[in-house]
């Protein structure tokens, strides 16, 4: 079946567009991972949904497709903790995996899944590579005190598919939003998500609800799910898709800033996660707060 009749829907034009009901979403980005579609429609979708923006029941549709696709990743017992990570590190060092290790040190079974979407970023697979941890081969369950890496295309060749698209088409399309909500276990999980603008906290929340995720949602850095070390960034957390306010935030910069590495090549920045792991550097205040409230999250769950 073709997504032409959809495209007519969501391609009028920012003013014209008419937005898809969650069912007819979930039917259109079925075709888009199945790979049914040709390369042209692809193109036409990302360029549609550019100029008219998802509403919150079309990406719950995209999401539903993406669920009922995935390679899931098997329940090891606990909440498998989700780490997003498609940005990489611009001027700041990526400190995801730093994230993903403090929770594994505290008994969490953790997984970052990402690509890289770009060519002039250091990206977290770079910096796991460096601290020894190497992309899984295959999906399998993720023990507890565990960091592994799944690359995209593991998850869904047709969602790499999708954000490959990028380097062509030169923009972010529905996809970089959906990896970013999505969860890719078979068992309870706590998503963390990030936004980089104000106007996507409100539609990633909602996204949240409809989906009745458990997820801790903030605004990252440079893109990424960590807490920025500089701020105190909100965080609100999900618990079956009911909001629970974990962290007001505070305005401005801290005062208290931790000792970041000036470079941030994925050597610098995994010796500056070893330094903090030991003990010979302190963990950010933001980061730490973080930690806490993902872990009372996953408690929640139990």
């Amino acid at each position: 079946m073709a997504i032409s009749h959809y495209l007519k829907e969501i391609g009028r034009g920012k003013q014209g567009a008419r937005s898809l009901t969650r069912e007819q979403a979930a039917d259109l980005f079925s075709q888009l991972l199945d790979g049914s579609v040709t390369d042209l429609e692809v193109g036409a979708f990302c360029i549609a949904m550019r100029v008219k923006g998802e509403t919150p029941q079309e990406m719950a549709g995209f999401l539903d497709a993406t669920h009922h696709r995935i390679h899931k990743i098997p329940s090891s017992g606990k909440p498998l903790v989700v780490l997003p990570s498609y940005n990489g590190a611009r001027k700041l060092p990526v400190l995801t995996p730093l994230l993903a290790m403090l929770l594994a040190r505290r008994g969490m079974p953790v997984v970052i899944h990402g690509t890289a979407t770009e060519s002039s970023r250091v990206f977290v697979r770079d910096v796991l590579e460096a601290l020894g941890i190497h992309a899984l081969p295959a999906i399998r369950a993720i023990e507890p005190g565990e960091v592994a890496y799944v690359p995209t295309e593991l998850l869904s060749p047709g969602l790499k598919r999708l954000l490959d698209a990028r380097r062509v088409i030169g923009l972010r399309n529905s996809a970089h939003s959906l990896v970013k909500l999505m969860n890719p276990s078979d068992g309870a999980a706590v998503i963390v998500g990030s936004y980089t603008h104000p106007e996507y906290a409100i539609s990633m929340a909602a996204v949240f609800e409809l989906m009745k995720s458990t997820a801790l949602l903030l605004r990252g850095t440079e893109g990424e799910v960590v807490a920025d070390a500089r701020r105190l960034p909100q965080m609100d957390g999900f618990v079956n898709g009911v909001r629970i306010p974990l962290e007001e935030g505070r305005k401005g910069t801290l005062t208290d800033l931790p000792d970041l590495p000036r470079e941030i090549d994925a050597a610098t920045t995994a010796a500056y996660i070893l330094h903090v792991l030991s003990g010979q550097k302190s963990v950010a205040e933001s980061m730490a707060l973080q930690v806490e409230h993902i872990l009372h999250l996953a408690s929640a769950q139990n």
